[in-house]
């Protein structure tokens, strides 16, 4: 019989080459699929991990995308480090790039126009509000009736779909879009400047790189950082030193939706210019897999970012020139999350044969 007995003292050096093991692994299984599906393994790594950085206009749509999904994976960190659940970032997405959004219509509807990307603070500031009072509803539940923050945030990831569904369809629909579900094109001077002329790449870009640095300094070199990670690694010590737990648990769903709803608002902002009812394409889900794989580590979560953003794109690219399912770049996703969880089981934790003798003994 197999037993997992945990070490003594796990290697440090290994849980830092963990998610390069992960990651090797997932190449490993990912080229063995591509084999069973008939295609040639190499050619198809190639689409999915090389293709996605060959020239500026693919960088720059690398970095489009790991905008979003470093942001929402911030703000998770901070809740999974202090042992809050929060699995709707998604909703809060949503609801940012919903309340973002309206901001937008409301000033193209009041006619107010100017230089590109004057009035695009406006947006986010509302999507950042519109991502907190989101995420405030799963802590006021949690806090009130001490309902499921797994639960509950997972739910409302649900309603934030319905609710944009609602808007696109009905009261916010262009009616000069030939029924199409979405709303008129914002007013240019609620658009994010692009980094380059010709790129898609926004100044988010820039946004997303300095909240990472400035959640290193507050998760790492501050006391309220140091209450939260207290919080989630041992609360007994944490209640024993006088720190609320419930203040923790406002402080990290408030901080988290507040970061998912910018990405919302950016993402409307910026390459969509208006609503539809895709306005995600699961970023808020991707970013759970992204803040793992990071080791809930700002800078470890912007490396996870561009990678997790040229899976997704890779997958477009293997979609369209070597007829693979686009389905293939979750099943990647799921198996690199798996094979990171069990790296760090294996490094906390040795396999022990345990023999019969010794199982009648016990």
């Amino acid at each position: 019989m197999l037993k997992l007995e945990p070490r003594a003292e796990p290697s440090r050096t290994m849980a830092l080459a963990s998610p390069l093991i992960a990651l090797a692994l997932t190449t490993l299984l990912a080229a063995a699929l591509f084999a069973l599906l008939g295609k040639d393994p190499l050619a198809s790594l190639r689409v999915y991990l090389v293709e996605p950085l060959n020239g500026w206009r693919a960088v720059s749509e690398v970095a489009l995308k790991a905008t979003p999904l470093i942001l929402c994976a911030l703000g998770l960190a901070v809740c999974f480090r202090s042992n809050v659940w929060n699995i709707g970032a998604e909703g809060q997405f949503l609801l940012g790039a919903i309340a973002g959004g309206g901001v937008a219509l409301w000033l193209h509807q009041q006619g107010v126009t100017g230089a590109r990307g004057v009035y695009a603070p406006l947006v986010l500031a509302a999507g950042v509000v519109g991502g907190a009072a989101w995420a405030a509803l799963t802590a006021a539940l949690r806090d009130r009736f001490n309902a499921n923050e797994i639960l509950v945030s997972l739910m409302l990831v649900y309603v934030a779909q319905q609710l944009l569904n609602y808007l696109v369809f009905g009261p916010w629909k262009d009616p000069k879009g030939f029924n199409f579900p979405q709303t008129p094109t914002f007013d240019a001077s609620t658009w994010l400047p692009p980094l380059a002329a010709g790129y898609r790449a926004h100044v988010g870009v820039l946004v997303a790189l300095a909240a990472a640095a400035a959640f290193s300094v507050f998760m790492f070199r501050s006391w309220r950082g140091f209450e939260l990670q207290v919080g989630g690694l041992a609360p007994a010590a944490a209640r024993y030193a006088g720190f609320s737990s419930r203040a923790a648990l406002w402080t990290a769903l408030l901080l988290s939706g507040a970061m998912a709803g910018l990405a919302g608002a950016m993402e409307v902002a910026g390459p969509l210019r208006q609503l539809t009812p895709h306005v995600s394409t699961g970023y808020g889900f991707t970013a759970i897999i992204v803040a793992f794989v990071g080791r809930l580590h700002p800078a470890g979560i912007v490396f996870s970012g561009v990678l997790l953003s040229m899976m997704l794109i890779g997958g477009e690219l293997g979609q369209s020139r070597l007829g693979l399912p686009n389905a293939l770049s979750g099943v990647f996703q799921g198996l690199l999350l798996f094979l990171l969880l069990a790296c760090d089981t294996l490094i906390h934790h040795r396999v022990r044969w345990v023999g019969a003798a010794r199982r009648a003994a016990a």
